[in-house]
């Protein structure tokens, strides 16, 4: 289920926030849950063996907007758009009870307040569709160099991995959200228009992951999962957003 949420600044000024803002999306999301929840997916999630997954993911700030490198920041006119998506019926309902019943949200150092919530399930039929990104995708494994030591590789879309990942990552999911074994037919993840890199700086980390089209096959329920859920890695992060094109 997405959620669309339209903020307005309280005082009718402009909202500023850094450039790397991921974090500050992800806090006011956790700050509009109820306080059980919110600690359970926090210190949680849906858990796979070792894996755990918050089953949430969250796109760009959309909207009118100047960017000022030499500073740091993004300067958004009213309104800003968020869309925030997850399968998990609890957190749907407790995020958007939350939003639309205060009067003051804190979205870094700006005083919003909820204009508007729209609610919308996408639905799929068949085991094709075509996506557009909402925030980046990501692909990575953890490597090893020739002297031993540990780096991250992000694959990109035209390598065969960055595929595997996203079905792998999926059916995983699916396992740890439903607690059943996933459709045994794999998800796979084909560009379909130009790639763009996006270098995310996320706290003291940066993340690299890939927007535009793609065509997305394999089992409805997996595929009603990603566009859900979110495809790939850090999902939570505000990463893997996705919806039908």
């Amino acid at each position: 289920m997405k959620e669309t949420i339209i903020f307005e600044s309280i005082k009718g000024e402009e909202i500023i926030i850094p450039i790397s803002y991921n974090h500050i999306v992800q806090a006011m999301i956790y700050g509009n849950l109820s306080s059980k929840l919110g600690e359970f997916l926090h210190n949680e999630g849906f858990r796979k063996e070792k894996r755990t997954y918050k089953m949430f993911t969250f796109s760009r700030l959309m909207g009118n907007y100047n960017l000022d490198k030499k500073n740091g920041i993004i300067i958004f006119n009213n309104p800003v758009k968020l869309i925030i998506s997850s399968p998990y019926t609890d957190f749907n309902n407790s995020i958007g009870y939350k939003l639309l019943s205060s009067e003051k949200i804190q979205l870094g150092n700006n005083e919003v307040t909820v204009k508007e919530v729209k609610v919308e399930r996408e639905r799929v039929s068949g085991k094709e569709i075509e996506i557009t990104t909402l925030s980046p995708i990501v692909a990575y494994s953890t490597l090893f160099r020739a002297d031993g030591k540990k780096f991250t590789y992000y694959f990109n879309p035209h390598e065969k991995e960055f595929s595997e990942i996203i079905n792998r990552n999926i059916k995983n999911k699916y396992e740890a959200f439903y607690n059943e074994a996933p459709p045994e037919e794999d998800v796979e993840i084909i560009p379909v228009s130009r790639m763009k890199l996006s270098v995310v700086k996320y706290k003291d980390y940066i993340i690299k992951g890939y927007t535009g089209d793609f065509i997305l096959r394999g089992p409805t329920p997996l595929l009603e999962l990603g566009l859900s859920a979110g495809l790939g890695c850090k999902n939570s992060q505000g990463f893997g957003c996705v919806e039908i094109k």
